[in-house]
């Protein structure tokens, strides 16, 4: 997968490079939009092949659950970076409508430049998923599909010096909001999915733990259920079980494995922790 993910980010820098230098000639608000978004994919190809060389790493004595909060962290420090440029981009695109400021006329060639890059974000999202299917990796369908977002602020920012050829230059300021409203919605996706990992949300509704382990012959009850995930997928979940006091100490513990067995059998990848009391 870190092959996949090394081409795939190759590809990204290629068109960030691109947008950069279109947006330096232009000085057009929505292509620097355009060049965030790109680099946002970018920024997210590092930090997936960090987070599959940490994986690989495992639980140490330091971080005995894992580095999985690594890739979080660095998750959040992307959620700043969007932050500053989508404010700075939405003031920019303010002053420039009230001060009625006028974008440069982009040439033919600056337009060829920026419509190459979003055939490079059709190649990235075609090569990503045909690697997600074949490797069944959740992680490249879903970089795959935040990709497809960046060919529509591409096509955005397309549109914006098209129309500023055509004698429209102000329809950048506008079409500049548009893109700062989509980098905005990529930061909302991003914490979405963060900020529960980081508060230790339940990974799994506890009736349904509760329901997997109560069906297993011998266990009385089933009081206490705590879970959370992990940004690879990884389920942790601490189970207490009632059984019968008078059973051995072997016989409890064969119900400890089997509750263990059930959970990641109905549920999945999960390390469980089942503490047993007497009923």
């Amino acid at each position: 997968m870190q092959r996949t993910l090394a081409v795939i980010l190759v590809l990204n820098v290629i068109v960030v490079g691109v947008k950069v230098v279109v947006a330096a000639r232009t000085g057009a608000l929505s292509v620097v939009g355009a060049t965030v978004e790109s680099a946002l994919d970018a920024m997210n190809n590092v930090i997936a092949i960090l987070l599959v060389a940490l994986a690989a790493r495992g639980p140490d004595d330091d971080h005995p659950y894992g580095h999985d909060k690594f890739e979080t962290l660095g998750a959040l420090v992307i959620v700043g970076f969007l932050s500053i440029s989508c404010f700075e981009l939405v003031r920019n695109a303010v002053t420039t409508l009230v001060h009625h400021e006028i974008p440069a006329t982009p040439t033919a060639f600056e337009l060829m430049l920026l419509g190459a890059t979003a055939l490079i974000n059709i190649l990235v999202v075609w090569y990503e998923q045909k690697r997600g299917r074949a490797l069944g990796s959740a992680l490249l369908l879903a970089d795959a599909a935040h990709t497809g977002g960046d060919i529509f602020v591409t096509a955005v920012a397309f549109l914006s010096l098209w129309l500023a050829r055509l004698g429209y230059p102000n329809a950048d300021a506008w079409l500049t909001l548009i893109v700062a409203a989509v980098i905005a919605y990529s930061g909302y996706q991003i914490l979405k999915v963060t900020v529960p990992i980081l508060v230790d949300e339940r990974g799994v509704d506890a009736e349904e733990i509760r329901r997997v382990v109560a069906a297993i012959p011998g266990i009385a009850g089933v009081p206490t259920v705590r879970s959370r995930t992990t940004a690879s997928g990884m389920l942790f979940a601490e189970v207490t079980i009632r059984c019968d006091g008078a059973l051995p100490v072997a016989a409890a513990h064969e119900l400890a494995d089997a509750a263990e067995a059930a959970i990641r059998t109905s549920i999945g990848a999960a390390d469980v922790t089942v503490h047993v009391e007497p009923a």
